[in-house]
Formats: structure tokens, C-alpha cells, sequence
């Protein structure tokens, strides 16, 4: 319904220009600032006016052509109030500065808007606007060298945020990950475990002696840490050693070499280290309700990479350097060239990264392709997405780089996994969470309770504050901030949601929603105002791909909700509720909406909406 009103307006205010001879394709429909103001608002007189003073036909066909922006809104206002279609959703029409044209809905608007949320339940919000479009969207992408940290949960929580509301929408998506399994970070980790994980804690990175003797090297079980902890911290010393010494850098890169000619023992220590990575990060991925359809792992496509860059070499699409590496040539885009494969025959990550585009391509044929990365790859995605352009795999508009700001803890900067100076998203959520411990009454829940809405409180208040703020602004967490109770968080969301469920669950007879004889007050009035735009939110929030959008609406809803629950009675004592009368049907009709879309809102976000707090 909010969308067929929404669009209702529209097609009468194109008539009414068309019938008064102005053109009718640049109309708007937005809400106003001011509340007051109305439901919608446009600023078509104010994009038209122009247009008709200076267009002598439609000057004649108006003789008495409006002077002024606001004297063009009143002629259309004066019109639209009198067309039968609208009178039936629209109370008032006004002209407001110097020429708004705003719009105040019936409430019976609002009033069909709450029956459709109850016959809707879990669906209302969506649409059929992304109806026939299939799109990709790789988020996350943890490396196996490490343990996940504040970086990738930021990645992790946007593109399963993102994807969330693109499906809600009626768009085919398909959730994908790279696991970049091999290359100059990986043989890091590989020389790091040869070197520093020996059980004596004597130093050897002879790969022969160690395929030979693998029982001398400690397991991540032996010394009592988690796998992804473990090969993090052997990465970190490697990467020092690899930093400090130009020997060390020799042999890490002839590892490369190594494994790239298929050497079985070389092989061998590869798939070592990696399962103890794949092991850590799936525990972490698990707890934050990861989600992905395909997982691509670039060991099965880098060569592939290379033959396709053999082939646009062919076609001129690179060209050869002065040292010998295969470069890109994008000046038809004026894109900076870029190395594809290096002087030593080597690949990058763009080399596997083109034919990964590739085989998205023939595999799930969408219609886009998006990548959740940070911006700091924005360039290197640009001459990524520019010659697969000029190979032809796919159009340079039809590849999208959903870029993020960076995320810390306050009091710290940026992180670095080689540094050793990251926050890992385990130790956030434990830590997080025993914060929420304390704050959960023991005489409402058994231990066992405790501990699972403890978890789901804290990880909603964890996406929360991610999700909350714009995309691309750098932000540092707070614990404070995120688990307050009276502030904009995700628990203030779960609890706002809990109170509407305690509510209804104390009502003998749930409402059926009939036409009521009752007229909403300021308060409710207000709530039935706002939570009617949620449709239009989760469409504008999925078309500039800010969840953001969606946590702004869910704080004023629940902002709404609780003024409302102060200052008036919901339900009425127990010696009078086996009959409910008009005003406490409506009031339990508003709270039962109110906590559906609270809970859609959540669940499109990735938290959960508990029950009761």
C-alpha cells in the first residue's frame, strides 16, 4: 500500500501537468523536513518554472502564465485538490515556501497501512522493485594468514547487511568470497611455521627435513591456542623477518615459485598451515551468522589469470614492459597502467581477480557485480574492472566497488595484522558481551538463558554500531555507546522490541484489526506517521547501499514507540481486559506493527530480535 500511494500521487500530479500543458517528467516525491509539513512533499513548480518561462509554447498556453515558483505550485495545488483519486488518500494539500507543493495523508491510509503489516508480518518492507535482477556481491574475504579482526567485521557485517536488503527487495542474489589462499602473504605464513613453531623452538625452514619429520612441529591443540590465533602470530614474526632481511626475502618468494610449479612438499606445508586458518575463522564466521553462496579459492583460478592475460596480450589489450612484466594498457578510461604479471612470470592479485570476474560471469551470468572492499583498493578495482572491460567479460558501469570507512576501538588507530596491533572480533564480542552480563538480571533468566541473549545482545550491538553510521565514515567503537540502554543502540532496538512483546503478550484477545471507530492521538499518530515509510526506506537504503538508512529509521520508530508507551496505557487493569474496547484494539494494533518492524528492520541488519530482556 505505501508504495501504491507513493506512486498514486505521482501519476495524478503527471496528469494534472499534462492537462495543463507543462511537462511531466521530472517529478519528485520526497518527505518533508518539518513533519508538520506533511506526508510528501514535491518540487516540481520549483524544477518547472524555469522551464516555462522560457518556452514560448507553453507561454501561449497560458495567458495568465503563473510569475513565480509559488504562484505555479498554487495553480497545481489548486488542481490536485480536486482530483477524486486523491481525495480518497490525501486530507490536505498545501503550498509551502517558495513552492513546495505538500500532501497530508487520510488516516485510514495509516489505518490500512497497519493491517497490511499484520497480514505482511515478516515480509512487509519488501517489494518486487529488484524483481529480474541477479547481483553478485563479494564481501568479506577474510586472508588466511590471520585471524579476523575489527577490519574484516566491519566487511562482514556491511555485505551481509547489503545483501539482506537487496533480496528483500526482490533481487536474485548471490553472496560470493575470494579466499586468497596462495601468493607472497601465504609463503609468509608457510616460512613463519617452518621457522618459529618447532616444539624445541630451534630454528629450521628446511621444507625437505620438515615433510619428513612433521611430528616435531607444534599443532595449535599442543600449545593450547586457537588455530587462527595460532598462524597469526607465526605470520606477524615472519613478516618481521621478512622485513628485516633480504636473504629471508629470497627464499620466501622462491616459495612462491615453488608452489606455483606444483612441488608436493612445498604443497604439503601449504595445506598445513592453511587448515589451521580455515579451522579459527569459521568459528568466528559461524558466531556472526555468515552467509555466502559460493566461495572461490584462488588456487583454482590464478592460472587461469595468466592465460587470460596471455590472451590480451595477444589482443593488445596489455603489453609488455621494459622489464618484461605484462602491464595494462587503460588510457581509454585514463586509468593508471598496472603490472598483470610480474618480470619473474609470477601473478597478482588482479591476475586471478580477472579470471575470478570471469568466471562469476559465465557461472551465475548477473546482471552486476559488486565487491565490499575498502577504499584503499579503489584504485587497484578500477583497473580491474577496466580490463575486464577491454577483454569483454563485462561492462566497466555493470562492476560496483562498495567501499567502507575504517574501524577502530577509540583511544587506538588503524590496525595491522603485520604490526601485530589488531583487535580480534572474537575477543570484542566475549568482551562485549560480559559487559552485558552484568546488566541482565539474574531473577528474570536461568544461567542458561543468560549466556545465549547475552551472545545475541552483543553481537546486535556490535553491528549496530557499525551499521548505524554512513558507509564510508571512518568510526570507533565504543563499548559504552553500543550496549546503552537509553541511547541509539542495538540492545535499546532489542529491548524497545521486547516491551512491545511483553505488552502483547498480556492481552486475553489479540486483536483482529476490524475498521475502528477511534481517532489516533498525537502519539500514536506520530508512530503511524513514521512506521509507514519503512517500504520506501528499505528501497532507498538498498539503491545507495547504506544500511545506515535502516538503523536511523528503527531508532525514531523505537524513539516514537516509548514516548508513547510513558505517557498512555496500552492495556487497561485485568479486571477490565476481557473485553477490549476500541482505543485498547488500536493500541495493541500499533505495538503488534511496531514490534513486526522492529523485528524486519533487525533481521535485515543481521540481529536478532529476542523475545524478551
Amino acid at each position: 500500500m505505501k508504495l501504491t500511494v507513493n506512486k498514486i500521487i505521482k501519476t495524478e500530479i503527471k496528469k494534472t501537468l499534462q492537462e495543463l500543458g507543462f511537462p511531466n517528467d521530472q517529478i519528485s516525491l520526497e518527505h518533508p523536513a518539518v513533519e508538520s509539513h506533511g506526508d510528501y512533499s514535491s518540487n516540481v513548480a520549483l524544477i518547472l518554472f524555469p522551464l516555462a518561462k522560457r518556452d514560448p509554447a507553453l507561454q501561449d498556453n497560458h495567458p495568465n502564465s503563473p510569475k513565480s515558483p509559488r504562484a505555479l505550485a498554487e495553480l497545481l495545488a489548486g488542481n490536485l485538490r480536486i482530483n477524486s483519486k486523491l481525495q480518497k488518500i490525501v486530507s490536505k494539500v498545501d503550498v509551502a515556501g517558495p513552492g513546495f507543493i505538500n500532501f497530508v495523508l487520510q488516516d485510514n491510509v495509516f489505518i490500512d497501512g497497519l493491517n497490511e503489516i499484520a497480514k505482511e508480518k515478516n515480509a512487509y518492507g519488501s517489494s518486487d522493485w529488484g524483481e529480474g535482477k541477479k547481483w553478485l556481491i563479494e564481501h568479506t574475504s577474510p586472508n588466511p594468514n590471520k585471524a579476523m579482526h575489527l577490519g574484516h567485521l566491519r566487511n562482514n557485517v556491511t555485505g551481509m547487511a547489503i545483501a539482506n536488503i537487496w533480496e528483500f527487495i526482490g533481487v536474485e542474489v548471490v553472496r560470493d568470497c575470494i579466499d586468497n589462499n596462495r601468493g607472497i602473504a601465504i609463503a609468509k605464513l608457510m616460512w613463519g611455521y617452518l621457522k618459529f613453531a618447532r616444539k624445541d623452538k630451534k630454528e629450521m625452514t628446511d621444507i625437505d627435513y620438515w615433510f619428513n619429520h612433521q611430528g616435531e612441529w607444534s599443532t595449535p591443540e599442543e600449545v593450547k591456542i586457537r588455530p587462527d590465533r595460532f598462524v597469526d602470530e607465526l605470520y606477524v614474526k615472519a613478516s618481521a623477518d621478512f622485513e628485516e632481511n633480504e636473504d629471508v626475502q629470497n627464499k620466501i618468494r622462491q616459495l612462491v615459485i615453488d608452489w606455483e610449479s606444483k612441488n608436493e612438499k612445498n604443497w604439503a606445508l601449504w595445506k598445513k598451515v592453511l587448515s589451521y586458518s580455515y579451522l579459527g575463522q569459521q568459528l568466528t564466521l559461524n558466531r556472526l551468522g555468515n552467509k555466502w553462496d559460493k566461495v572461490w579459492h584462488e588456487h583454482e583460478h590464478y592460472q587461469k589469470g595468466k592465460d587470460l592475460v596471455t590472451f590480451g596480450l595477444k589482443k593488445g589489450v596489455f603489453k609488455k614492459g621494459k622489464n618484461g612484466a605484462i602491464i595494462t594498457d587503460l588510457k581509454k578510461f585514463n586509468i593508471p597502467e598496472t603490472v598483470v604479471i610480474k618480470a619473474d612470470g609470477t601473478a597478482l592479485y588482479i591476475t586471478q581477480d580477472l579470471a575470478l570476474t570471469k568466471l562469476k560471469k559465465e557461472t551465475f551470468e548477473p546482471d552486476a557485480l559488486h565487491w565490499v572492499i575498502g577504499p584503499e583498493q579503489s584504485l587497484a578495482l578500477k583497473q580491474m574492472f577496466a580490463s575486464c572491460d577491454k577483454l569483454g567479460i563485462i561492462d566497466y558501469k555493470n562492476c560496483v566497488h562498495i567501499a567502507y570507512g575504517y574501524m577502530s576501538l577509540k583511544g587506538k588507530g588503524k590496525m595491522s595484522s603485520r604490526e601485530g596491533t589488531v583487535i580480534y572480533i572474537d575477543d570484542l564480542i566475549d568482551q562485549v558481551k560480559k559487559e552485558i552480563v552484568k546488566k541482565i538480571s539474574s531473577a528474570k533468566f536461568q544461567s542458561s538463558e543468560i549466556d545465549g541473549l547475552s551472545e545475541n545482545l552483543a553481537l546486535g550491538a556490535i553491528k549496530y554500531s557499525i551499521l548505524k553510521v554512513g558507509r564510508l565514515t571512518n568510526t570507533a567503537f565504543s563499548l559504552e555507546e553500543s550496549i546503552s540502554i537509553d541511547g541509539n543502540s542495538g540492545p535499546y532496538l532489542q529491548y524497545t522490541y521486547a516491551r512491545c512483546r511483553s505488552v502483547l503478550s498480556k492481552s486475553p484477545n489479540p486483536p483482529n484489526f476490524p475498521d475502528l471507530p477511534y481517532s489516533p492521538n498525537p502519539e500514536e499518530l506520530s508512530i503511524l506517521r513514521w512506521i509507514y515509510r519503512f517500504p520506501e526506506v528499505i528501497q532507498e537504503a538498498a539503491v545507495q547501499y547504506s544500511p545506515n538508512l535502516v538503523c536511523t529509521f528503527l531508532y525514531e520508530l523505537a524513539q516514537r514507540f516509548n514516548t508513547f508507551y510513558n505517557k498512555h496505557r496500552i492495556l487497561e487493569d485485568n479486571a477490565q481486559r476481557s473485553t477490549l474496547n476500541a482505543q485498547t484494539v488500536f493500541r495493541l494494533m500499533l505495538t503488534s506493527s511496531v514490534a513486526q518492524v522492529l523485528k524486519n528492520g533487525l533481521t535485515l541488519l543481521g540481529i536478532q530480535a529476542p523475545e524478551k530482556m
